[in-house]
């Protein structure tokens, strides 16, 4: 009956459409004329209905591409196939996301995360002609990659300048969320406002992991939007969409955007030299000891400890030093100095105002690559011990954390390099979600190789990052 009675609302609505056809043919052959109607472009449409907006996506939405991964793992024959001469196989596991055009030439902008442990990677045009892609760079730390395209003459998304943003202005997520399961490649749009800079997620995101310093949208960022171009009214891109926060895994308006002047910076680097130089200053920061999310957030950037023959050493840092701000950005916790690192270039000078005790001074520090002879390092099975996250060990510990490797066992040398603590949870490994303290291992290992590591962990509720390089 349901059906029925929208059928029959359908059908009247479609009966006075007609009709109203009807009545304006009429009215046209009268003296007076046509009745006054809105004015209608070449194409038939009304003038009215384009808007900022309209006009925006209009612009953007030609490079706005589907990222298309499989990842080939190798699978143990089950125990029971194995009497019978069974072998192990191979599972693929597709994934998808979003990406945009930024040279004509195929070079494509999108998040790391969505291409990470990827053995077959494709994009897909708005047309849906596909192409094979390869991967130019990754950037784990930014959540940033560059893969290309061999094609030529492609639409390019104009970059604007996210250091200008205004709270409250229009902001427009452009993407493929649940991929083709709408039917074609026509990227989706939602539109909203710009809700905050500056913005710290250390909390479950739909991108995982810290994201610092990024910019805040209410326009709707779901699954498969990830790597998408968040932008302004005037059609500029001024975000990588990257992550949602989210209890129930869908929008619910707080979706966040790398800001695009750091993707451009990062982007540049990638394709000048295929990796990202990591800022090095040699400071590290007292983690508070607070589950109390407020305390956590105006705990302060108070050093730790300062890495010998460091830039910070050479300027006079001590532990204890409290860095007020840097680069003019003002510090309210070791989130916000992890924001100030990602804008900093090697070779960048960058002024950080100190207070020791009640007096004050300026401190200018040449940032430096992250130096393998010095970075800290560690092994992971001799001192570090890890133990599967289990419900009863989250409700005797009050860990927030769903999943992780507990640290059940940590040295000395590595507490004190790493920041680590026992009862401390790993949840990530660069881009690598942790369900086990198996998982945790292997990814420690598989990353060990390829240059700096970055491992996210639960401390007092909070979640933080530090880097290591493996020895």
């Amino acid at each position: 009956m349901k059906t029925l009675c929208c059928l029959a609302l359908a059908l009247l609505a479609a009966c006075d459409a007609v009709s109203s056809s009807a009545t304006e043919a009429q009215d046209s052959g009268r003296p007076g004329g046509a009745l006054p109607s809105s004015r209608r472009t070449s194409s038939g449409i009304a003038s009215s209905r384009k808007t900022a907006i309209t006009e925006a996506v209009t612009r953007v939405s030609p490079s706005v591409v589907t990222v298309q991964t499989e990842i080939v793992q190798r699978v143990a024959a089950d125990p029971f196939e194995q009497m019978f001469g069974g072998q192990s196989g191979q599972r693929v596991t597709p994934g998808l996301g979003s990406g945009f055009i930024v040279r004509q030439d195929g070079i494509i902008v999108t998040n790391a995360h969505v291409v990470a442990g990827s053995t077959r990677l494709s994009v897909a045009l708005r047309d849906g002609t596909t192409y094979p892609a390869t991967i130019v760079g990754v950037d784990e730390a930014n959540d940033l990659a560059v893969i290309k395209i061999e094609a030529r003459g492609l639409p390019v998304a104009p970059l604007g300048d996210s250091d200008q943003l205004l709270i409250g202005e229009w902001a427009i997520a452009i993407g493929n969320p649940y991929g083709f399961l709408l039917g074609n490649s026509e990227p989706s749009v939602t539109a909203g406002v710009i809700s905050g800079t500056g913005r710290n997620l250390v909390a479950a995101s739909e991108g995982g992991g810290v994201y610092v310093d990024m910019v805040q949208t209410d326009a709707a960022i779901n699954p498969g939007n990830s790597g998408g171009p968040l932008i302004n009214a005037t059609g500029e891109v001024i975000g990588v969409n990257s992550s949602i926060y989210s209890p129930s895994g869908g929008s619910v308006g707080l979706g966040f955007a790398i800001p695009i002047n750091r993707a451009r910076r990062v982007a540049d680097e990638l394709l000048a030299h295929g990796a990202v130089r990591r800022p090095w200053v040699g400071v590290k920061l007292q983690l508070p000891n607070t589950a109390n999310p407020r305390d956590a957030i105006t705990s302060g950037a108070v050093v730790r400890s300062v890495v010998p023959g460091s830039p910070a050493a050479r300027g006079g840092l001590r532990p204890g030093d409290l860095i007020v701000s840097a680069g003019g950005r003002r510090l309210h916790n070791p989130f916000d100095w992890e924001a100030e690192l990602l804008d900093l270039r090697v070779g960048q000078q960058v002024s950080l105002h100190i207070k020791r005790g009640s007096a004050e001074s300026d401190v200018a520090l040449t940032v430096a690559d992250l130096p393998e002879v010095s970075a800290a390092k560690v092994q992971v099975l001799k001192e570090l011990e890890l133990v599967t996250l289990t419900p009863a060990i989250r409700a005797q510990n009050g860990i927030r954390s769903p999943n992780g490797a507990l640290i059940y066992r940590v040295s000395d040398r590595v507490a004190e390099d790493l920041g680590f603590q026992m009862g401390d949870v790993i949840v990530q490994v660069n881009r690598t979600p942790i369900t086990t303290a198996n998982e945790a291992a292997q990814a420690i290992t598989y990353y060990g190789g390829r240059g700096p590591i970055r491992v996210f962990f639960e401390h007092a509720g909070r979640v933080y990052s530090t880097d290591f390089q493996l020895q």
